[in-house]
């Protein structure tokens, strides 16, 4: 294959594919998310749900993203115009770059370096600051109350998350998710890191804002949170950024704990590569429905025993865990 100063152009050819293959199904999920939130709020809830844009209602993501499009772009004139664009930028940017690390499959995969895990939550921990951002610069007080409350409890919770992942990197002795999900294909982590795994899955909840933890967005208390002044797209995009995080988290969760790909006896089957995907996928879409189950079975908590419980319950957890399981493989030596 023909290079240009070195590249393997079948290499940038074969990435490029990837990049857009990956890009373009995480948006499609994120969209079709919606319907599914809105379609299992209805089954929960007793009644019919989205059912008038196509058949069962499968346009109305559709629907809604060109009713995005074609919504008047308005600036507050009191907003701060640059940062006002900037922070739904951020946003969604640092939820698509997540992607980039997972692994689909044992060859498929847009980046694979030593480091990836600590890259996905460096990259998610940025998510934060698009919030920030754009609530500050709506100079709406509302807004601002949001960006304070999404900040101190992604902060908080941050914490107790990295410490239950520190106790996973000690098991597995790696840092890169690709080892991680290959180490799992004798047996889950969940078996090996239970407490570790509940502590990351309450986290998720706090980071990716969803409810019992989304005092961000508090329509009762904030009106609509940080994104109160935003329309048309810049709002889609904030609302998009959320769902794409809904699925990162998912995949991360399903990648650490849950094996990833792997599933038994798959390598006895012809195409295993692609049974492997179907796998991962599976596991990823039961994971966003035990996030949308929640949403609709567990009411907000108040703010006070939000931080209570990051701090006082999650972070102690976190910290026995690490040094359980440090104890426990020291004894194995």
């Amino acid at each position: 294959m023909a290079s240009i100063g070195g590249l393997d152009l079948g290499f940038v050819l074969e990435k490029l594919l990837l990049v857009l293959a990956v890009f373009g199904f995480t948006l499609g999920v994120a969209m079709y998310a919606t319907l599914a939130e809105r379609k299992f709020a209805a089954f929960f809830q007793d009644r019919i749900g989205p059912d008038r844009a196509g058949p069962f209602g499968l346009f109305q993501p559709l629907a809604d993203g060109l009713k995005f499009f074609f919504k008047e772009e308005f600036i507050p004139k009191q907003a701060d115009r640059f940062l006002f664009i900037l922070g739904p930028a951020i946003a969604m940017t640092a939820a698509c770059m997540t992607t980039a690390v997972i692994p689909w499959g044992d060859q498929i995969q847009i980046a694979d370096f030593d480091f990836s895990l600590l890259f996905a939550f460096g990259v998610v921990s940025i998510g934060v600051y698009g919030i920030m951002i754009g609530g500050w610069a709506s100079n709406n007080k509302f807004s601002l109350l949001s960006t304070i409350r999404a900040s101190s409890q992604m902060i908080s919770y941050e914490i107790a998350m990295g410490l239950s992942l520190i106790a996973l990197v000690l098991v597995t002795g790696s840092l890169n998710i690709k080892e991680i999900v290959m180490q799992q294909s004798q047996g889950w982590h969940i078996l090996s890191q239970p407490l570790g795994f509940l502590i990351f899955l309450i986290c998720s909840f706090a980071e990716t804002n969803r409810v019992p933890f989304d005092l961000a967005e508090c329509e009762t208390e904030l009106v609509g949170g940080y994104h109160t002044e935003y329309s048309s797209m810049k709002l889609g995009f904030y609302l998009f950024a959320e769902y794409i995080n809904l699925f990162v988290a998912s995949a991360m969760i399903s990648s650490l704990y849950f094996g990833g790909f792997n599933l038994p006896f798959a390598h006895l089957f012809p195409h295993s590569l692609w049974i492997g995907i179907g796998v991962f996928v599976i596991k990823i879409f039961l994971v966003m429905f035990f996030f949308i189950w929640v949403r609709w079975t567990i009411p907000r908590f108040r703010y006070d025993q939000l931080m209570g419980l990051g701090w006082k319950i999650l972070m102690p957890l976190s910290l026995l865990n690490l040094f359980g399981t440090a104890v426990v493989l020291l004894m194995k030596g």
